[in-house]
C-alpha cells in the first residue's frame, strides 16, 4: 500500500500536469473498515440463512402456519413425476418448474432434494445447528458494527456531511438518474445523489429492518418484547420479511458490482481499499462531450 505522503505527491503532480483529476481522500479508515466488516458478515449471514431455511423450505403471511393453512407466499420442494423426480418453486400460488436450481439439485445420477443447493449454503451439507450458530454469530457482529458506526457517525457528522441527501441533490435526482441509464458516471470528491439514496436506504432500512425481524423470530426476545413480533404481524410474517430483506439487499450488492465495474474499478477499489480516490480532471480540460 502506497505511503500517505507518495499518494498526495502523486495528487500535486496530477493538478500541475493538468492531464488527471486530483487525487483525493475519500474514505476515511474506519469507513473502510466498517464496510469490510459488513460484507463479511453478509456473505456468511446469507448462505448460513438458506441453510435455516432449507430446514423449512416455505415463507408465510400471519402468525401461524401448516397444513390447516393456506397463507404461504412461497413454497421450494420436490416431488416425483412420471419423468421422474422434479423440483419446483411455487410463488403467491403461481408455479414453477426450478429442476437443478431451487427444490432438487445435483446431477441427474444423483438428485438432491433440498431448497437451495449445497454451493449456496454454510455448511455445504444439512446441517441447521452449525448453520444457526455461524448466522447468529455474525449477526451479533454485524449488528455491534451498524450500531458503533451509526453513534460515530452522527458525532463526527459524517450522517450529515456525506449521507444527507441536500435539497440540490434531490433536485438533481432527475439528471443522476439520466446520467446513470446513460453510464455517464462524474468522479467527486461527494457521493452522488443515486449513491446517497442507496447507502441510505441499505443502513437506516434495510439493515435495520433485517436486525428487527431477526428478533422478532427469536423465542428469548418474544419473551422479553412480546410485542416485538406482533408489530410486524406475527413471526411467520416477520420471516417473510426478513426474506424479502435479505433478496434486495441481493439485488442491492448486484447493482452496486455492476456499478463499480461501469464506474471504473480500479479507482472504486483503491477507494474503499486505501481510502484514495481519482476524480475527474477539471471541467477545462475534459474534452467536450465527455462524461
Amino acid at each position: 500500500m502506497e505511503s500517505q505522503a507518495h499518494m498526495l505527491q502523486q495528487a500535486n503532480d496530477a493538478k500541475a500536469s493538468g492531464t488527471r483529476g486530483e487525487l483525493v481522500y475519500r474514505q476515511t479508515r474506519w469507513t473502510r473498515l466498517t464496510h469490510w466488516i459488513w460484507a463479511v458478515s453478509l456473505f456468511f449471514l446469507l448462505l448460513s440463512g438458506l441453510q435455516i431455511f432449507n430446514a423449512h423450505p416455505a415463507l408465510y403471511i400471519g402468525k401461524q402456519s401448516g397444513f390447516a393453512f393456506s397463507n404461504d407466499v412461497l413454497v421450494i420442494g420436490a416431488e416425483n413425476s412420471p419423468t421422474g423426480p422434479v423440483g419446483y418453486t411455487t410463488i403467491l400460488g403461481n408455479r414453477f418448474n426450478t429442476t437443478g436450481v431451487l427444490g432438487l439439485s445435483g446431477s441427474a445420477a444423483n438428485p438432491n432434494g433440498r431448497a437451495f443447493p449445497a454451493w449456496a449454503t454454510i455448511p455445504s451439507g444439512q446441517d441447521l445447528a452449525t448453520g444457526r450458530v455461524v448466522h447468529f454469530f455474525f449477526a451479533w457482529v454485524l449488528s455491534g458494527t451498524l450500531l458503533v458506526w451509526l453513534v460515530a457517525s452522527a458525532i463526527n457528522g459524517h450522517l450529515r456531511r456525506d449521507l444527507a441527501p441536500s435539497v440540490n441533490d434531490l433536485r438533481n435526482l432527475p439528471k443522476d438518474v439520466a446520467d446513470h441509464a446513460r453510464l455517464r458516471f462524474h468522479h467527486s470528491r461527494n457521493y452522488n445523489t443515486l449513491q446517497k439514496l442507496a447507502y441510505g436506504g441499505v443502513l437506516f432500512v434495510l439493515l435495520p429492518l433485517m436486525i428487527v425481524t431477526g428478533l422478532a423470530m427469536s423465542p428469548s426476545m418474544n419473551a422479553a418484547v412480546p410485542f416485538l413480533a406482533d408489530l410486524l404481524g406475527g413471526r411467520q410474517t416477520a420471516r417473510t420479511i426478513h426474506f424479502v430483506t435479505m433478496a434486495l439487499l441481493v439485488g442491492f450488492f448486484v447493482v452496486h458490482m455492476l456499478m463499480i465495474l461501469a464506474a471504473g474499478p480500479i479507482n472504486e477499489l483503491r477507494s474503499i481499499v486505501t481510502g484514495w480516490y481519482r476524480t475527474d480532471p477539471p471541467r477545462s480540460d475534459r474534452r467536450e462531450g465527455s462524461a
